[in-house]
């Protein structure tokens, strides 16, 4: 069985822990990479679409990288119990007429007993920011 430490229920420490593999998994911009961390039949809320399974994850993520470009990503844990935690995070990008844009957003994350990721729900705001603003430069 499929297995992605650390394992729920969390702990300050493991939350926290959960949280920076997740951030550094997206940084990757690796969607393979960052699917792996969702359960076969994840369901998903991004913004106003609505993903059902690990492959779709997959495919989404290949769209979202393919057209925000330059992206980097920082997330904060907000709370969390027992197998779920709720997050907070902004992340920069660059669309492909070279336009900059900060996203906010929160995140409600549920995970089954092996520490996959079973349900997200992203809300997600974006504002145009200028070059000169951006705050995620690199890592």
């Amino acid at each position: 069985m499929e297995q992605k430490l650390p394992l729920p229920p969390f702990t300050l420490e493991t939350a926290l822990q959960k949280v920076q593999m997740a951030e550094d998994a997206w940084n990757s911009m690796d969607p393979e990479r960052v699917c792996m961390a969702y359960t076969i039949d994840t369901e998903w809320r991004n913004r106003s679409e609505f993903i059902h399974g690990r492959a779709a994850v997959k495919d989404f993520l290949k769209r979202k990288w393919a057209t925000e470009l330059n992206y980097r990503l920082k997330k904060e844990l907000w709370a969390f119990v027992d197998n779920r935690l709720a997050v907070r995070f902004e992340y920069e990008y660059q669309n492909e007429s070279g336009q900059w844009f900060r996203a906010y957003g929160n995140e409600n994350w549920a995970f089954d007993e092996h520490g996959l990721m079973a349900k997200r729900y992203a809300s997600i705001n974006d504002v145009e920011i200028e070059e000169a603003d951006r705050k995620l430069k690199s890592f």
